[in-house]
């Protein structure tokens, strides 16, 4: 069988990040008039995920996504190519309308526990640098998009041997973020 291709940016393996990294800039794969976004900091919590929400490029099973402060990104060129693909969805994905790439995505509801982070695809940006990703998250929503559930040990194989441990939810930093969130709002745990 195969090696599964997860995603073309760590398919050959991992590629450490920079420490000092200070970001750069994402772009749509439009030919011409490409939508650019700035982003001056290096991202966090970077995973392939397998949801079916997530922008991946052609053939990848799995989208690369990390977050940034939301004040760290703006828009630098071609702005008036983006709409949001979803305006009910938690995290409100600003892509080209043109090719369909995502160049951010933003939660706007104040009371979520990543308001303030936005969501962005490293492999956008041509400077090299960004913190590596570090695990896989929802690796069995690939399902979902019509991959073979028998084909499932093998993914998860080739994402051991990556060094991304997989998670059928966030991984359990994450998890625990949105927990202690949770339990702050309802009173559970002192502020």
């Amino acid at each position: 069988m195969a090696t599964p291709r997860i995603h073309p940016s760590v398919d050959q393996g991992v590629k450490a990040g920079v420490a000092g990294f200070a970001g750069g800039t994402l772009e749509c794969r439009c030919a011409s008039g490409r939508v650019q976004i700035n982003v001056a900091s290096d991202c966090a919590h970077n995973h392939v995920c397998g949801c079916t929400k997530c922008w991946k490029p052609e053939g990848a099973l799995f989208s690369m996504v990390a977050v940034v402060p939301r004040d760290k990104v703006s828009v630098l060129a071609n702005g008036d190519k983006l709409a949001i693909v979803d305006p009910v969805a938690t995290i409100q994905r600003h892509a080209c309308r043109d090719c369909g790439t995502h160049l951010f995505g933003r939660i706007e509801n104040s009371a979520h526990a990543f308001f303030g982070l936005d969501f962005i695809h490293p492999e956008l940006s041509a400077q090299a640098g960004w913190s590596a990703p570090g695990f896989a998250a929802f690796v069995s929503s690939i399902i979902e998009s019509g991959f073979a559930p028998d084909g499932m040990t093998g993914v998860r194989t080739r994402l051991q041997e990556l060094g991304l441990a997989p998670y059928d939810c966030l991984n359990p930093p994450l998890m625990d973020a949105l927990s202690t969130h949770a339990a702050k709002r309802a009173g559970k745990l002192s502020a």
